[in-house]
């Protein structure tokens, strides 16, 4: 699969997932930070899944390792998104549909999925104040992606 400049599209694929998931994911750290502040609760699964993968680490090398672990969670949820915007031209429809990507993989992801897999009540069960911060992060990953993605070729 080749693209029109020559290159290979599926490298250029993961080349704008490294660039555009890394911006929106350190795009969604202050809201995240603003809200675990504020005592509301986010980054319940990427702590989760952290000791899934790496049980208990001392609190730098797990703030690193939680650090690792969003960016390459980032560049991955980016590739879907990315593929959406391939068609998509104009910059207020591409941030539309990133807005919308980030709402619904919060919704099928952070709100059912990993709240099943974990054993969890859904967000939607513990109340608004559960919902909302994770949803507002991820609204933000997905409106970066779509400002940051370089801009299609239709």
């Amino acid at each position: 699969m080749r693209s029109l400049d020559g290159y290979d599209a599926w490298t250029a694929l993961a080349r704008e997932a490294l660039r555009s998931g890394t911006l929106a994911g350190l795009a969604m750290i202050p809201f995240a930070a603003l809200f675990q502040f504020l005592g509301l609760r986010v980054n319940e699964y990427g702590r989760k899944t952290l000791g899934l993968l790496v049980g208990e680490a001392p609190p730098t090398l797990h703030t690193l390792l939680t650090f690792a672990l969003h960016l390459v969670i980032s560049w991955i949820a980016a590739v879907p998104l990315l593929l959406l915007l391939g068609r998509v031209a104009d910059l207020r429809a591409r941030v539309c549909v990133g807005l919308f990507y980030g709402a619904v993989f919060y919704a099928a992801v952070n709100s059912l999925a990993l709240p099943v897999a974990f054993g969890d009540p859904t967000p939607w069960e513990l109340g608004f104040a559960t919902v909302y911060p994770s949803l507002v992060v991820h609204l933000v990953f997905g409106s970066v992606v779509a400002l940051a993605a370089r801009p299609a070729r239709v």
